[in-house]
Parts: structure tokens; C-alpha cells; sequence
């Protein structure tokens, strides 16, 4: 019975909560206009991780701020190992909040992710794989699937068949779709034609960046690029502790552009085509200099490098 994967079931509560103020999960889930985007984020985030859409279901979201806490469910051991590889090396952190990103039409959705197994805190134990596993065995699903979780499903199976068939790959049906199929915006890929964010209200294309971005960059962000640092390396593990400060410290004789053009280089580097001026502008407005976001969106060309 050991081996008998298909009898494998389990269960556990993963919690969420955006690190940013301006954002409140419950909130967008709650309200009849963002609802349907939330999950479509969570379901190709939760794709993502086991390589399927059908990996892990979802059973029921609850909305309990900050948490928005959803209830999953596990029918195969081997996609509930792959679900908690994601999970632990932060791969599915970081493609939920690229999927929020898209979805949700914004700079950026940072996501302080959590998950429990009955009383267990699982974070506490990832190393542990063998022994998660088992929490999870252990908590049964005591719910079917949701009444309303169960019409975002059709509703997105709708919308996906729908751009399954505009894609032109006939042989492929609905129960086959893949994440890669459907994703906007993996964290493995190009970026889509037409992909946009907003800043002040006003949408602009997303897109890798230049060297003219690089070199702006540098020139102007003075002081603050290792705050900038520190807002990148949240989903960048090229920038992370003590790298930002080995930065600061090897060219400290250079200077200030020296230093900032180093940490941007090392982010363009690491991150190839994920390096997006979207990701850039939301981590100078998360450090207030909205001015050097405006020169790299050419809102003011006319100005030269004064702030």
C-alpha cells in the first residue's frame, strides 16, 4: 500500500499576505471585480510548481485579513513533493507574484507566503521533505470542492480553452493545458506582446531593459541604489545578503555610478529576460524617487538629468 500513489491524499492551509500596504489580498478577493483574477494568478502559480494544472486543486478560499488563506488539496504524493520543492526554493512565491503582477494589471504584488498542515508550520520543517509529506498525508480534505471555487474553475477552463483554440494547436484539449501554455508572464519566459504595467495611472509597455535604462540608472539614482538593491533582491536571489554590500565596499573608489551601474549589471545578468523596466520602476517607487522612474519612462524628456 506504500507504493499505491493513486490512494495518496492530503491537505494543507496556505497562507498569504502582500508585504506592501497599499495591498490587501482579502480585500481584491473579496471584491466581484478582481476575484476571478486573484485565482487565475493562484491556479497558474500553483500549475507552475507541480508542472500541471490539474497538481493541486484548490478546495476553498477564505478571506481573513491580512491572510487570504486557501485550503489545498493533494491526490498524488509525487505532486505534493513537487508543490513543496517549488515552495521551499522560493519558485513559487516568485511566479505567484509575477502572475498577481499580470493579472492585476500592477507594478508589482509582493507575497509573504506561509503554509500549515493541521497544527504543523511546515516553513519550519522544508528541509524535512519526507516529513512534510507526511503532515500532509495525514490532514484529509474535510470539504469538497467549494460552490464558488468550483465556478472559477469553469470559468477559467472557459477562458483558457478559449485561448487554447485561438493559438492554433488543435490536437491539444482543455485537461492537457500546462501553465506554460496559459502564463502571461512565466518567470521563464519572454515577454508577451502587448504586456503592460501601470505607474501613476497610466499604462506603459513592459520590457527588458537597455543599456540606455542601465546607464540612466546609474547616473541618477545617487545614494539610494542600494535601497533599490534591497527591493530587487526580494525576487532576485543574485542581489541577496551580503552581495549588495560586497558591491559597496569592492568599488567604493569608483563612485556612486560605479556602484549602481555594478548592481543593476548584476541584476540584468541573473535575471536575462525577467529583467523588466516593470520590475525597475516598482522598486524606485517603492523608494520614493518617482523622479528617476519618470526620466526612465520618458515622461519628461525634455529635462536633462536634474531631479
Amino acid at each position: 500500500m506504500a507504493d499505491s500513489s493513486d490512494l495518496w491524499i492530503g491537505s494543507a492551509y496556505l497562507f498569504l499576505q502582500s508585504t506592501s500596504e497599499k495591498i490587501v489580498l482579502p480585500s481584491l478577493y473579496g471584491s466581484s471585480h478582481q476575484k476571478s483574477s486573484v485565482f487565475k494568478a493562484l491556479k497558474l502559480a500553483l500549475a507552475d510548481s507541480t508542472g500541471s494544472l490539474h497538481g493541486v486543486d484548490m478546495l476553498k478560499v477564505h478571506c481573513s485579513e491580512p491572510h487570504l488563506i486557501i485550503q489545498l488539496k493533494f491526490c498524488l504524493r509525487e505532486n505534493c513533493r513537487k508543490f513543496l520543492q517549488s515552495y521551499r526554493a522560493g519558485l513559487f512565491r516568485e511566479s505567484l507574484q509575477n502572475h498577481l503582477q499580470v493579472t492585476l494589471s500592477m507594478t508589482a504584488v509582493p507575497v509573504q507566503v506561509e503554509l500549515k498542515a493541521g497544527s504543523e508550520q511546515l516553513d519550519r520543517m522544508l528541509n524535512e521533505e519526507d516529513r512534510c509529506l507526511d503532515c500532509i498525508y495525514k490532514e484529509k480534505p474535510d470539504r469538497l470542492r467549494d460552490e464558488e471555487i468550483a465556478e472559477l474553475e469553469e470559468s477559467f477552463r472557459s477562458l483558457t480553452c478559449r485561448q487554447q483554440s485561438n493559438n492554433t494547436t488543435p490536437s491539444n484539449n482543455c485537461n492537457s493545458l500546462n501553465s506554460s501554455s496559459l502564463s502571461y508572464c512565466s518567470g521563464r519566459s519572454s515577454l508577451p506582446p502587448g504586456a503592460t504595467f501601470i505607474f501613476q495611472e497610466q499604462h506603459f509597455a513592459n520590457r527588458t531593459l537597455t543599456p540606455d535604462d542601465h546607464q540612466k540608472f546609474a547616473k541618477l539614482v545617487s545614494k539610494k541604489w542600494k535601497q533599490v538593491g534591497r527591493s530587487l533582491q526580494k525576487n532576485c536571489r543574485a542581489l541577496r545578503d551580503p552581495v549588495i554590500d560586497n558591491l559597496a565596499h569592492e568599488y567604493d573608489r569608483e563612485g556612486l555610478y560605479e556602484q549602481a551601474y555594478q548592481l543593476l549589471l548584476k541584476f540584468i545578468q541573473s535575471e536575462g529576460k525577467r529583467a523588466t523596466l516593470q520590475r525597475l520602476i516598482a522598486a524606485l517607487e517603492e523608494n520614493s524617487l518617482i523622479t528617476l522612474a519618470e526620466e526612465l519612462l520618458g515622461l519628461h524628456p525634455s529635462e536633462n538629468d536634474t531631479s
